[in-house]
């Protein structure tokens, strides 16, 4: 059992989430564009939030800057984390743009704010549960894309949920984090995605 959680841990990686993100909104969901710009503007997500972060990752392994791919000491989180948010940025500056693509802008604007919190937190030495974060957040826009589009997403918001227990779950497992930690990733993930509701629900 608890090498099934731990898997979860690395299949729902921060890293991941921005794609999974776009394919529930372009795929599991009503959307306009069409196939060749669907899998092109997916292609760019996978190279900058996951190619991209994933390199640097293991370059800054190899110099001895952070001890693996969960980047487990706070002191270790602060290069990839402002990467990660200067990427995103990129990313809803030339792709995912307020005019092209609204809810997923939102989505992508939220888990940028929720971020930028996290780092934050770093300087008082405080390791916010990036994964807890990233889970709720998605768990936030599906349930608002489900509301928004009048789509049935029933099933896949239940396991998303179900995700979310899982990954805090594999979290204390892997002696990662401290409850309050996982509750501060949850509320900071979750947090800023409501507040942005406003804007496009």
């Amino acid at each position: 059992m608890k090498k099934i959680l731990v898997l979860f841990s690395y299949l729902l990686h921060p890293i991941f989430i921005p794609l999974f993100g776009a394919l529930i909104y372009l795929f599991g969901a009503d959307s306009y564009l069409e196939s060749l710009p669907k899998y092109l503007l997916l292609a760019q997500i996978v190279l900058i939030t996951i190619f991209i972060p994933l390199t640097m990752l293991y370059f800054l392994r190899a110099m001895g800057k952070v001890d693996s791919i969960m980047v487990s000491q706070a002191s270790q989180r602060k290069i990839p984390m402002l990467v990660q948010i200067f990427l995103m940025l990129l990313l809803l500056a030339k792709s995912v743009t307020f005019s092209a693509l609204t809810e997923l802008f939102f989505f992508y604007l939220g888990g940028v704010l929720s971020a930028l919190l996290a780092f934050i937190f770093l300087f008082s030495k405080v390791k916010v549960s990036i994964h807890t974060l990233a889970v709720s957040s998605l768990t936030v826009f599906v349930i608002a894309l489900s509301i928004h589009n009048n789509t049935n997403l029933i099933y896949l918001i239940a396991l998303l949920i179900l995700f979310n227990g899982l990954v805090a779950s594999s979290r204390l497992v892997m002696k990662a984090h401290t409850s309050k930690e996982l509750l501060m990733g949850f509320a900071i993930g979750i947090f800023p995605q409501v507040a942005l509701l406003r804007f496009w629900l």
